[in-house]
């Protein structure tokens, strides 16, 4: 059976977490992924404190956007100034009553760790510990952070830093099995991980990286030891990743694919959420990203997935989606 998952207080029903992806894990995509089964945490998108508490308009909306169903939910925020991070968990406690607030310190990308945000703390371990230690000061929920190996491969800095994190109120850690500078080329290295979890004391370490099947979830549980597995390219390409996990987990197996009409269901419906969330005018040209993720599930060709983006109308997109996952279209 698939294991559950305490993170402080808060008991998941499975060790299965999804993980937090800039422009892709809203509430849009969280919403169609929590009607499968086997997801036992999801993430919002990455937030910058300043624009959580100072920002506003349609894309703050969105950003922020949950609702009823989308719980159990954790709220990751990422800076550098110990102070704003603790007022930014203490503004999302009172308006948005989340059940946990996660700090990155994993983010490789040049415009956040040139700011010193992001993996770039894991050059800094004494700030890193001072935010982790202010964050989970300031609010009554479980604070968890998500870090990767190291900056690059003469500083694997993760197992240091994580050991001295259960001492900063930290009550759970995710590690990502590459270091910054490979972004995400390569591999990631579940022995890497496997440090991280021996250094750990009290709380539960949290693996990811490379994890595109049931089978993967299973060598990161066995091979590293940790308590959970955090799944993100895995759940773009494969939004039913979650239940399929928990279905091998409990019979050996993961069942017969996806049927297609399934594929082509949840993709409209994801379709129909993102134009509720960001309106129907920007529907179409922000749904492009997903394209190509959908026409793999539903062997829809390059070409014709190129001729996809070029929709701009929503509606248009939504008739033309549903002709190309129809069984025997021709390009």
């Amino acid at each position: 059976m698939l294991p559950s998952l305490c993170i402080g207080e808060l008991q998941l029903e499975t060790c299965l977490l999804l993980a937090p992806m800039a422009g892709y894990t809203d509430f849009a995509f969280r919403s169609g992924v929590r009607h499968l089964d086997g997801l036992g945490l999801a993430y919002t998108e990455m937030l910058n404190p300043r624009s959580v508490m100072q920002g506003g308009g349609r894309k703050r909306h969105a950003l922020l956007a949950t609702g009823p169903a989308d719980h159990p939910l954790g709220w990751q925020i990422y800076g550098s100034d110990p102070v704003l991070m603790a007022e930014c968990a203490v503004y999302l406690y009172e308006t948005r009553q989340p059940e946990l607030i996660d700090i990155n310190m994993g983010c490789p990308q040049r415009k956040i760790t040139g700011r010193g945000d992001g993996a770039a703390l894991l050059r800094n371990p004494e700030l890193a510990k001072r935010i982790a230690r202010e964050v989970a000061a300031a609010v009554p929920v479980p604070v968890t952070v998500k870090l990767r190996i190291g900056w690059d491969t003469d500083q694997l800095t993760a197992p240091k830093l994580a050991a001295a994190l259960p001492d900063c109120g930290i009550s759970a850690i995710t590690v990502h099995g590459r270091t910054s500078k490979q972004k995400y080329t390569g591999h990631s290295d579940t022995a890497a991980i496997r440090e991280v979890v021996q250094a750990v004391q009290g709380i539960p370490v949290i693996g990811n990286g490379d994890v595109l099947s049931p089978e993967d979830a299973e060598r990161m549980l066995e091979t590293t030891g940790c308590a959970g597995v955090m799944i993100g390219r895995g759940a773009l390409q494969n939004p039913w990743i979650f239940e399929q996990t928990k279905a091998y987990f409990k019979n050996g197996k993961t069942g017969p694919p996806v049927a297609r009409c399934r594929h082509t269901d949840f993709m409209l419906a994801h379709l129909d959420r993102t134009s509720a969330l960001y309106g129907a005018e920007n529907a179409a040209k922000l749904f492009r990203k997903w394209l190509p993720h959908y026409a793999v599930g539903l062997g829809i060709s390059k070409p014709r997935m190129v001729e996809l983006m070029q929709y701009r109308k929503t509606s248009e997109l939504r008739l033309e989606l549903k002709r190309s996952a129809a069984p025997g279209f021709a390009d």
